[in-house]
């Protein structure tokens, strides 16, 4: 198993409170008009279709979650989702300093979210490793009114807490917005020699209690079921108040008791729902949920309400 890397000093913390910039208000999701918010929504093919995640790794992934799904284009997740009166928010992974293979662009996902703003949220991806990190992320904030970040740190080999990733968290949370975290076991890679080079190691949740301390006015949202930290993250998550858990990538009959203890207690207006689309589909999770030992009056809360509110809908 391997450890987060220390914080370290952080030396004093600015005297005046960091200055936020405005939200866009470009998103017209009405949540009276749909019935819940997926926080968790990949779209995997550009709009010209192509793939951006190697073969191998595209196989593996199919492989664990038993899913000959199509890959979506952006256009597709829309589709999906308006057909199901269900509202996404979508994003792709860029691990192209890693995997050698450039990502779907961020620009075009959030161009094609706008056009869908109905049922889509855009949030943006960028490696903390790229030199340009920062002008990257404000770009997309200022010209491309993104709604968040998500960041893999299995596929962008790192670990959250990493003190070079710093410059890019503080202009997420300048800007009001929330940064989305993979963590846990990674479908991706399970079942290859050496796992695809992927490390489990960079996806310990406790590496985002760091984050959540050192940037409390930053969204931190754990996603996944935590497998094998799942304590951990809900320790972290009951201690920061600025930290959130999504429940995508498994299906809720195999949640482990204590996140489902803990949401429909401790926690029941932190957890979000998530699938993990096109890997798990919303049908699947929605009715495997109904069928979870989560209290009625949690229910609407890890659905929809919730996600407004982190959102800001």
């Amino acid at each position: 198993m391997g450890r987060c890397i220390p914080r370290g000093d952080r030396g004093s913390r600015r005297a005046a409170r960091r200055r936020r910039w405005p939200r866009y208000g470009l998103a017209v999701i009405d949540p009276a008009a749909v019935t819940a918010i997926d926080v968790h929504v990949h779209a995997e093919l550009t709009r010209a279709g192509r793939d951006p995640v190697p073969p191998r790794l595209r196989e593996a992934a199919r492989r664990y979650f038993r899913s000959e799904r199509p890959l979506p284009t952006v256009d597709d997740v829309a589709a999906y989702y308006r057909e199901r009166r269900l509202a996404a928010v979508v994003f792709t992974v860029d691990w192209e300093l890693q995997s050698g293979i450039a990502p779907i662009p961020n620009e075009e996902i959030a161009e094609a979210a706008h056009e869908h703003a109905d049922v889509l949220v855009p949030f943006a991806s960028v490696d903390p490793a790229r030199p340009d990190a920062v002008e990257r992320a404000r770009r997309l904030i200022d010209e491309h009114h993104v709604k968040g970040f998500k960041f893999h740190p299995n596929l962008q080999a790192f670990h959250p807490n990493e003190r070079n990733a710093y410059p890019l968290y503080e202009v997420i949370a300048e800007a009001g917005l929330p940064a989305l975290f993979h963590s846990g076991h990674s479908g991706i890679g399970t079942g290859l020699p050496g796992g695809g080079g992927l490390r489990l190691k960079y996806s310990n949740p406790m590496c985002l209690d760091d984050v959540a301390t050192d940037f409390p006015e930053l969204e931190v949202v754990i996603a996944h079921p935590s497998f094998p930290w799942q304590d951990e993250a809900i320790s972290v998550c009951l201690h920061k108040s600025n930290v959130w858990i999504d429940l995508s990538g498994w299906s809720p009959k195999y949640f482990p008791p204590q996140l489902v203890q803990y949401a429909n207690t401790q926690l029941r207006e932190k957890v979000l729902f998530g699938s993990d689309f096109p890997l798990i589909t919303p049908d699947r999770w929605l009715a495997d949920f109904e069928e979870a030992p989560f209290r009625d009056e949690v229910r609407p809360l890890v659905l929809k309400e919730n996600a407004a509110r982190l959102l800001g809908l």
